[in-house]
Order: C-alpha cells, then sequence, then structure tokens
C-alpha cells in the first residue's frame, strides 16, 4: 500500500530515506560537473585518439553499470557496436564475479569498466587480459581502489569516480541516480573524443543544468499535484507497470525505470519498445492484469483484502511531437482495454538534455515510491 501523506511530507520522507535516494536524485546535476572535472583532471581533455574504436566493451557489476552500457550503446547507434560483459559467478559477490574478454577483442577496440565498488578481483584479472591482447583500457572506479592500481599496470586511463557532494559516497545506493551519473559523465566525454557521439562539455553542462531544473520541479517540498514525479509514483500505487518506450533515448531510460523500480522499490514492472510493445504486452491488457479482470472487485475487503495488480501503461518519448510516432496507436490500445496509461515526454533540447530529463524523473519516482510503499529499509 502506498502512504500517499508520506508524499507531501517532506520531513517525514527524508527521516525514512535511510539510502539516500531522493539525495542522490536531487544532486544528478552536482554528480554531473564534479564527474566532468574529474574526468579533465585525469587527462581526458588532453586525449589525441588516432581514431574510432572498432568495438566498445562494458565490464562492471550491477545496475549502474548496466545502464551505463545501455544508455552508451543507445547513443552510439551504428557509430560503433557497444556489447557489454557480462559476469559469470557463483554469487554477486566482489570476490566471486568474472568478466571475459571475446575471443576476438584486440587492439584496435576499447574496453571500459565502471564500478562504484573497485575491489573486485575479476576486473582486476579483465584490465590484465585486455593489456596483453592491446585494447586500450579506461575505468571509472573510486580512487585509490585496487582496482586502480590494476588499471595503472595495464597501462590503462583512471578517472576517480566522483563523490556525493559534502559525504562518503554511500554503497547501499548503488543503483540510484548519483552512481548512474558518477560513472556515465567520464565515459560520455571520453566517446565524444573518439568521435562515437555527440556529448562535449559545453552539452554536459546543458544536461547538468537540465537534472538541477527537474530536481526543482520534483523535489520532496514540491506538493504531489503539481510534481510529476510524485504523480506518477502515486499513479504507479498497486499497478503492473507497462513501460513503453520511443525514441532513442527513451528505450534505456525505460529499461531503467524497470530496473530500479524492482531493485529499490520491489515493484515488477515490464519495458518494452513501441511499437513492438503492443503486440508484446497486448494480453497483459486483456487477461488477469486488465483494469476489469476481477468482476467482484467491486465487493472486495478493502482493508483485509489486497488489492490486485492492474496493468497501468506508462508512455516514455523522447522524440518530438509531430513526427512519426505509435503513440496514438498506444492509447487507442490503452483505451479499448480500460487501461490508465501515464506519459512522460521532456522539453525540447539536445538529446542528452531530453535523456537526462526522463532518467531524473522516473528515479525521483522510484524514490517516492519506494519511500510511500515502506521500501525504506
Amino acid at each position: 500500500m502506498l502512504d500517499e501523506s508520506l508524499l507531501d511530507a517532506p520531513d517525514d520522507l527524508a527521516r525514512v530515506d535511510r539510502r539516500g535516494l531522493l539525495r542522490g536524485a536531487a544532486e544528478a546535476g552536482a554528480r554531473v560537473r564534479t564527474a566532468a572535472r574529474h574526468a579533465n583532471e585525469a587527462g581526458l581533455a588532453d586525449l589525441r585518439p588516432d581514431g574510432r574504436p572498432r568495438a566498445v566493451l562494458i565490464a562492471g557489476p550491477g545496475t549502474a553499470a548496466t545502464g551505463v552500457a545501455d544508455l552508451l550503446a543507445a547513443l552510439a547507434g551504428a557509430s560503433a557496436p557497444v556489447i557489454r560483459l557480462d559476469p559469470t559467478g557463483v554469487a554477486h559477490a566482489a570476490g566471486a564475479l568474472r568478466w571475459a574478454l571475446p575471443g576476438w577483442a584486440g587492439s584496435v577496440d576499447l574496453l571500459l569498466i565502471a564500478t562504484t565498488d573497485g575491489t573486485e578481483p575479476g576486473l582486476a584479472v579483465l584490465a590484465e587480459q585486455a593489456y596483453r591482447r592491446g585494447c586500450t583500457v579506461v575505468a571509472v572506479a573510486p580512487e585509490r581502489s585496487p582496482l586502480s592500481e590494476a588499471v595503472d599496470g595495464a597501462h590503462g586511463l583512471l578517472v576517480p569516480m566522483a563523490k556525493a557532494p559534502y559525504q562518503e559516497y554511500d554503497e547501499s545506493a548503488a543503483a540510484g541516480p548519483g552512481a548512474l551519473w558518477a560513472l556515465l559523465t567520464p565515459l560520455l566525454l571520453l566517446l565524444d573524443k573518439v568521435g562515437l557521439i555527440t556529448a562535449a562539455p559545453d552539452t554536459l553542462q546543458l544536461v547538468a543544468d537540465r537534472l538541477d531544473r527537474t530536481a526543482e520541479r520534483c523535489g520532496p517540498a514540491i506538493a504531489t499535484y503539481s510534481n510529476p514525479a510524485k504523480t506518477l509514483a502515486a499513479e504507479l500505487a498497486d499497478s503492473l507497470p507497462l513501460i513503453w518506450s520511443e525514441g532513442t533515448g527513451a528505450a534505456p531510460a525505460g529499461r531503467r525505470f524497470a530496473a530500479t523500480l524492482a531493485e529499490l522499490a520491489g515493484r515488477p514492472a515490464l519495458s518494452a519498445v513501441l511499437p513492438e510493445a503492443l503486440p508484446a504486452h497486448g494480453i497483459l491488457l486483456a487477461g488477469a492484469f486488465a483494469a476489469g479482470a476481477d468482476p467482484e472487485d467491486f465487493f472486495r475487503d478493502r482493508v483485509e483484502e489486497p488489492q490486485a495488480l492492474r496493468a497501468r501503461i506508462v508512455l516514455l518519448r523522447d522524440r518530438p511531437a509531430g513526427g512519426l510516432t505509435a503513440a496514438p496507436a498506444a492509447r487507442e490500445l490503452a483505451l479499448s482495454h480500460d487501461t490508465a496509461i501515464s506519459e512522460l515526454e521532456p522539453e525540447e533540447g539536445v538529446e542528452l538534455e531530453q535523456l537526462a530529463e526522463l532518467l531524473a524523473v522516473t528515479d525521483f519516482a522510484t524514490a517516492y515510491l519506494a519511500l510511500a510503499s515502506g521500501g525504506h529499509s
């Protein structure tokens, strides 16, 4: 059950937010600026690459690294393949995870390592393997971690991960927005340098400013009726979110939203890209998760019995209005099944700005859903 009264009680939200989810979302813009400064101090601004890499390989544990790889792959498009190296191991623990380069990886490829921990022996072994193969290695990891020594030994470049302002990094919120932007920002600058994406320092300043403005609109002090993130959190209470995305940046933003809802808020969610989302999720709108699936629901004891999950569509778009779009078909399908729909579309701006706004609103919504549902331990 969602305690909607908590959404409009900023002091109570701060008290229960022991993982710093709202603080991490609010500080995303500052984290981008700090990460960009660290990248510049580490020497990224002085790089003079010989040309584009044949492929970009990304390794790292958890939701943050997965999100980084997904976002970079979407932004790079057809410029070069961006491939996440999935870890193996008997447990998701720093000492148990292992990564391996594909057999074809060599001197024309780029290995990126992104981790909020830096103690993983498997990543150190991967850096050494890449060095033997001739791959260029760039890592974003905590400063003075064991991984930093391995990257140095592989003649690679380490960018110290940007910590949150005024505090030590909170490892428990590694799936949160602060970790995502701390890892992503230096790699955006790097791939801009090698010509795979457009993310110059001026663009990242726009991204940081957009994150700040979105944090002002979505912050705890802003009432639910005028707060898009609180509104979305309230709409998703007792629902199965079907996150349908349209546009280059919206797709990875939708997948990240589904992942953080599960990991941080304990809420199941499914994501798909339009127009394929329509047949992929259409049966869910007519089956057990349909709005009127249980004819006895009207007579249910609202106190004694938990409410059944009902599908709700969340439409994320970063495509400008008026272009080729499947949104009308999505709305028609939802209407035909009496299914509620929430829509998020960012303000105009460069691609990275729009993507940042979608990420920020959904990160705040995840935090509010986690806190107001009691998922704040």
